[in-house]
């Protein structure tokens, strides 16, 4: 609720500190910025001190940022705050999912992960709403003093988590990948890490830019209630899938997120009514809501405990990195092409996703086609 409370209601405010259309990508990307520089870090500290520390600091950061927006109100001021406050998304999605798949039983990993991931589309079904009341009927003040009040009871919170009971053996951790290629090479990781990265490309297009759309073009529609519906779709669709994944694998339930994004990203390019926008938001919704918790579980499968912590945030890093440059990249294009056409590069982008997936997913081609289909076991699991 604290993060998503700002994201139809940021765009505005940095409008009304003299922001242009590309300031605005810029500012919102640099979100990722932060991700980016933490996410290793971040890794190494879950792998060998403790998972919970990780997300303290995650809620930590998420509560200080707020009223940095406050204090530093010049385009390079937010730049800064905007970064500084992506290190909270790092540290909590990394601590969390670590922590969480540590407790599962390897047979229900997917239906527990599924379950655990419930939390976050309602903070973001509550959130935006909140936000766009907040800021349209007492100001930017109290929204950014209530961003920070959510994230210190976030805080209260994980102190009562109990930590993980992690066993570190010299000839496991002998065997770790300490480098980038390494890690990226080893069983599928890379292209997981490349189809989430053209995902988040298409992320940061839709927080950067369709809160404007919708002010010029879709006029009286609430964009808040474009990201609330993007949540209640995406609670609803990872309801059960897990479990199901659980048996019937992982691929199908990625290509089938893949072709939601398509989907999406289609009606919003031609939207020109309200009911454009709510489909658009429901696919979105459902497409998010199942590919993020089944690319964890299958991260999951892959990698043993020890390395976990790293290869998540090596993974979801990116989905980061996608962020990071969709604002400053597609925000050179939202000149020339329009809102409409940064929306079809959106289209290529998730298109591009799919087949990525579906051609090497897996060991080989043909076991990546019918992995992605439901049609054939995961090589690369480990158990």
């Amino acid at each position: 609720m604290s993060i998503t409370a700002l994201l139809p209601t940021l765009p505005t405010y940095i409008v009304e500190m003299g922001g242009t259309k590309q300031q605005v990508g810029i500012v919102m990307g640099s979100f990722a910025i932060g991700l980016l520089l933490s996410r290793t870090w971040l890794g190494r500290i879950a792998d060998h001190r403790s998972r919970k520390i990780v997300v303290l600091i995650g809620t930590l950061v998420a509560m200080s940022a707020p009223l940095g927006y406050l204090l530093l109100d010049s385009i390079p001021g937010l730049m800064l705050i905007r970064a500084y406050h992506g290190i909270s998304i790092a540290a909590f999605t990394t601590g969390y999912s670590s922590l969480v798949v540590d407790l599962s039983p390897v047979k229900q990993r997917g239906e527990i992960i599924g379950y655990m991931t419930l939390g976050m589309p309602l903070g973001m079904a509550i959130g935006p709403a909140l936000g766009g009341f907040i800021q349209a009927d007492m100001g930017d003040f109290p929204l950014f003093l209530v961003s920070g009040v959510l994230s210190f009871f976030a805080f209260l919170l994980t102190l009562s988590v109990k930590d993980s009971k992690q066993q570190h053996k010299s000839a496991e951790t002998a065997i770790v990948p300490l480098n980038l290629t390494q890690l990226l090479t080893r069983r599928g990781i890379g292209v997981l890490t490349f189809v989430l990265f053209l995902i988040g490309l298409v992320f940061g297009n839709l927080a950067a830019f369709v809160p404007l759309f919708i002010q010029e073009e879709l006029q009286g529609f609430n964009v808040g209630l474009f990201y609330t519906i993007i949540a209640i779709a995406s609670f609803s669709a990872r309801i059960g899938v897990g479990g199901i994944s659980d048996i019937y694998g992982r691929g199908l339930f990625i290509s089938a997120s893949l072709c939601c994004y398509i989907v999406s990203m289609t009606f919003l390019t031609i939207a020109d009514s309200p009911r454009s926008l709510i489909l658009a938001a429901i696919f979105e919704g459902a497409g998010g809501g199942v590919l993020i918790p089944m690319v964890i579980a299958l991260m999951s499968d892959r990698c043993h405990s020890w390395e976990r912590g790293r290869v998540f945030a090596l993974c979801i890093g990116g989905f980061d990195l996608g962020i990071a440059l969709a604002g400053p990249i597609l925000g050179f294009f939202a000149e020339p092409l329009g809102y409409r056409g940064l929306f079809g590069i959106s289209i290529v982008l998730s298109v591009l996703a799919l087949l990525s997936f579906i051609f090497f997913c897996n060991k080989n081609l043909r076991n990546s086609y019918r992995f992605a289909f439901g049609q054939a076991e995961d090589l690369y699991a480990l158990d």
